[in-house]
């Protein structure tokens, strides 16, 4: 088989270039006048836009300058014009594009959940110690004792105190002065004595003679720090029924009297069972004062006395 006799079968066969070599130019191989390979070889080159896809081979016709347009509008499929991937039977695309949503292939990639997971807990975290951080500033109010209290309740003068049957004790707590019977000033007809048990005066000694009209002792106070309110307590016996006496500060006579009742119950007639104690709010001045207490008319006097002492302030006990 020769070059000069069988040729190329198919155009697959042409070699474009045989016109460069001897055997080539032997058979009558040209270099190409607007095309590739041998005479009448398949001309492979177009003009741009001559190719038309999809359609019966016809002759090709292209505008000539100031003619219309081809046919469709801006953004329309025109065949001319058209990449061969778009038109039916033409390549596909270089490019492919990949499915919305992602996926497990090695080249997809999904939403980033891990991410997402850990903002999450982050969040979850930030408002527990948010909560954590209001319960340990809300405890500081619950340290507050709620039965705190503003101000400091008073009673009025005339209102009458509640003596109990303990002893006295409360002067040597308040810094105050006290006096057992021995430093009390007695009027005529009363005397000092400790033959009745139960006496809380140094030595069990008391004042008796009391249960007269007139009689009466009377305490100097030295060394009030200041005027203002006091408490007054007098330790007393009485033989199971009660009795009463009045009161005089500084000259002054009180409205209320000094209530020697029978706070113990103890029998009638029995003195030992009867010791106890009462108390009257007065007013003092600062420096020395005078306290008396008295059998008046219309009082009832059978008492011993033993002590008297001094609480600053209008006391309840």
């Amino acid at each position: 088989m020769t070059p000069g006799n069988n040729g190329a079968s198919t155009p697959e066969d042409d070699d474009p270039f045989g016109y460069l070599y001897a055997d080539g130019q032997a058979n009558g191989a040209q270099p190409p006048s607007g095309g590739y390979g041998y005479p009448n070889s398949v001309n492979r080159v177009r003009a741009v836009g001559t190719r038309q896809y999809g359609q019966q081979p016809q002759a090709t016709q292209t505008a000539a300058y100031g003619q219309a347009p081809p046919q469709g509008g801006y953004g329309q499929p025109n065949a001319h014009y058209a990449a061969p991937e778009t038109l039916p039977g033409g390549a596909p695309t270089a490019q492919q594009q990949m499915p919305a949503g992602g996926g497990g292939g090695r080249g997809g990639r999904g939403p980033n959940t891990k991410g997402l997971l850990i903002g999450a807990i982050a969040v979850v975290a930030a408002v527990v110690i948010g909560i954590g951080v209001a319960m340990l500033g809300g405890d500081k109010d619950d340290d507050k004792p709620e039965d705190q209290a503003g101000t400091t309740p008073t009673q009025s003068q005339e209102s009458k105190p509640s003596p109990s049957a303990s002893g006295s004790g409360a002067a040597s707590e308040e810094d105050l002065p006290a006096a057992d019977a021995k430093a009390l000033r007695l009027s005529p007809g009363m005397t000092t004595a400790s033959d009745i048990k139960g006496a809380k005066a140094d030595g069990g000694v008391y004042v008796t003679g009391f249960n007269q009209v007139g009689a009466s002792v009377t305490w100097s106070v030295d060394g009030i720090p200041k005027a203002g309110k006091y408490t007054v307590y007098v330790g007393y016996s009485v033989p199971g029924k009660d009795q009463n006496a009045t009161l005089t500060v500084n000259g002054t006579p009180s409205k209320t009297p000094v209530d020697l009742k029978n706070w113990t119950g103890g029998p009638e007639g029995d003195f030992e069972k009867g010791w106890t104690k009462t108390y009257n709010y007065v007013q003092l001045n600062k420096g020395t004062n005078t306290i008396k207490v008295s059998c008046e008319q219309g009082n009832q006097c059978d008492a011993l006395l033993d002590q008297m002492w001094l609480v600053k302030g209008w006391v309840k006990s």
